[in-house]
């Protein structure tokens, strides 16, 4: 071109004029003739844009309920003797008042909380939330398709959701108070229902609600999957996907191969409660007396919970590294290091992911020599894991990388992987495991590795792809303060527990002082995590108000291209309809990821390869 380009807008709209989109499917039910009115735009929406920001929206309204949630039982942890009174307006009858006006957290209701903090979180949070919005918002704009292969099954899937969640959110109302047997269920509390008062109503519906989540986890994994199977615009191969793509279509493969075996977990589970079954239950004493119930193993529960468990952990973290491949690109202004490498090492976490379930079992009881296999297989998972973090690594060095919120979380994403993925390798070992299961060093690991770093793949993925959900801009300024504080929140909360884990401060007990004395020292480590805990929540309360802020009042996005980056969302128009383009879809001429080539700040996928230049996606 002879003449200069003032802005990314121009650019698109020239190399559009001069070479043309290319309509693969030919469907024309874009525009708004399918949005008539209020409740068809927004709410019973077949349009995948929309059905994301319905998986976000409520996967932030669950976020502020888990999260709560672990501030209340964190308050009992870090200052036991505290007066809890205050929370009386809040939490009724599990708060109980002495005749000194001294308020006390109930000890079942404990126990509940930590229950619902961990299945919110990790279900309806970080697998739901994080999944269903990215998976339901870029597959269809990445690959080039005007929607989901079939929009009816994907709204349904987010109903199946929704009703989850409301089965969930009235579980805790109930007199007997929701489940209270730990996130993971184990019989016998969860099987028998008079067990104790959180293994009554609370404990059916907390089956209810995980069975209609599984619904919705597997209608969504059929759609992904077939979408990227069957709907890529014209020259889009599998090796010009960009890495999202990629991590969402194998985390689909996970979600359909593991939930169904949780589904079977959950309706023997169900038949033992109900129907006086033994699948898990064995000379059972309840009260005094003895049950009959023989020839059951709560370990084949076990069994059945990690086949999905395992998996569960990669189905919310490759979501989360997939969007952090894709910000850490478009930010350094460089080619992903290592493409081929990275898809390979998401294709063997996806295998592995799968026979490293009884890691989680060592101290059930297994048979030695079975437990080796597990803890060969667990350590070869951290190769591909290591081969993603050095090509993380290799992608930001050298580059002239732009620090905004979406960059700094995805960086952040890559500390808190590498901190917290160390310690996987501790715990991956048998002999090691034994003395540090069910202490505060699996929680420390567990939530850095997982939990946090897959928040903050969550974050990175809203602030870059806020402008595409709502045609604004997020406040830089509030995301700034949100990643610092959160970073240094985070580690303040986790690492100290590692400390406590090796001295042997067990996990799930209300009141650590009371309960033993040699931990009486860690009091005010105790309290400082608390604190640290505290800050942390307000800040993600900031995150809420500039997330609903910038809905409607934030930076309106002027250009289509804000980020400058290569692939195929960014063409669409800024309020784009249902059908993502309203003319011809573009044609794919090359791969993701040609960051400063040839003289070029960035050339997007449809441009045609130049004379003797090479596709790097081959």
């Amino acid at each position: 071109m002879t003449h200069t380009i003032n802005a990314v807008e121009t650019l698109e709209d020239q190399l559009t004029r001069e070479y043309g989109f290319n309509d693969h499917f030919h469907e024309h039910h874009h525009g708004d003739k399918f949005q008539s009115n209020f409740l068809t735009h927004y709410v019973f929406t077949m349009d995948h844009k929309m059905i994301a920001r319905q998986f976000l929206m409520t996967g932030i309204f669950w976020a502020f309920i888990g999260a709560a949630m672990s501030i209340i039982f964190r308050l009992q942890l870090g200052f036991p003797e505290a007066d809890m009174a205050w929370l009386k307006p809040l939490l009724g009858k599990w708060i109980t008042v002495n005749e000194a006006g001294i308020g006390r957290l109930d000890p079942e209701f404990y126990y509940a909380l930590v229950t619902m903090h961990g299945t919110i979180i990790v279900f309806f949070v970080l697998t739901a939330g994080l999944s269903g919005t990215f998976s339901n918002l870029l597959i269809p704009l990445q690959i080039g398709a005007r929607d989901m292969a079939s929009p009816l099954l994907n709204a349904f899937s987010y109903w199946a959701f929704f009703l989850a969640g409301v089965v969930m959110f009235f579980s805790l109302f109930l007199s007997t108070g929701p489940f209270s047997g730990g996130w993971t269920a184990y019989p016998p509390l969860s099987a028998l229902p008079q067990a104790s008062d959180g293994s009554a109503t609370g404990m059916t519906l907390w089956i209810v609600a995980m069975s209609l989540f599984v619904v919705s986890a597997l209608l969504g994994g059929i759609n992904y999957i077939t979408t990227v199977l069957n709907m890529r615009t014209k020259g889009m191969n599998l090796w010009r996907m960009p890495m999202t793509i990629w991590a969402f279509f194998v985390t689909a493969i996970l979600g359909v191969l593991s939930f169904p075996v949780l589904f079977s977990g959950l309706l023997l589970l169900m038949l033992d409660r109900s129907l006086g079954t033994s699948f898990y239950l064995n000379e059972i004493v309840v009260g005094g007396q003895v049950l009959d119930r023989v020839g059951g193993s709560p370990i084949l529960f076990q069994h059945l919970f990690w086949f999905l468990g395992h998996p569960e952990v990669y189905i919310i973290i490759l979501p989360a590294m997939g969007i952090v491949s894709e910000v850490l690109s478009v930010n350094a202004r460089k080619p992903i290091f290592g493409y081929r490498a990275m898809v390979f090492s998401i294709l063997a976490i996806g295998f592995l992911s799968f026979i490293v379930w009884a890691h989680h079992m060592f101290m059930s009881g297994l048979n030695p020599f079975i437990s080796n296999f597990f803890v060969v297989f667990t350590l070869i998972i951290a190769v591909p894991s290591a081969v993603k973090v050095f090509n993380w690594i290799s992608t930001i060095y050298g580059s002239n990388f732009r620090f905004n919120s979406a960059s700094l979380f995805s960086v952040g994403f890559v500390s808190m992987f590498i901190s917290g993925g160390l310690t996987g390798i501790f715990l991956g070992n048998s002999a090691i495991d034994i003395q540090l299961h069910d202490t505060y060093f699996v929680i420390a690991h567990f939530h850095i590795v997982m939990g946090i770093a897959a928040f903050f793949g969550m974050f990175a993925g809203v602030y870059h792809w806020f402008p595409k959900m709502f045609g604004r801009f997020m406040n830089e300024t509030l995301g700034k303060i949100h990643f610092w504080g959160t970073m240094i929140g985070a580690y303040a909360i986790f690492w100290p527990m590692h400390y406590t884990g090796m001295a042997g401060v067990p996990r799930r007990y209300y009141d650590m002082g009371a309960s033993f004395d040699a931990f009486k020292h860690f009091t005010d480590l105790n309290k400082f995590i608390t604190v640290a805990a505290i800050v942390v929540f307000f800040l993600q309360i900031l995150f809420i108000i500039n997330f609903f802020y910038s809905i409607f009042s934030g930076k309106k996005m002027t250009t289509k291209n804000p980020w400058g980056a290569t692939t195929l969302e960014w063409t669409t128009p800024i309020e784009a309809g249902h059908g993502n383009w309203p003319g011809n879809i573009p044609t794919v001429q090359r791969w993701a990821y040609d960051y400063g080539k040839g003289g070029e700040d960035f050339i997007p996928q449809y441009i045609p390869l130049k004379n003797g230049e090479n596709d790097h996606g081959h």
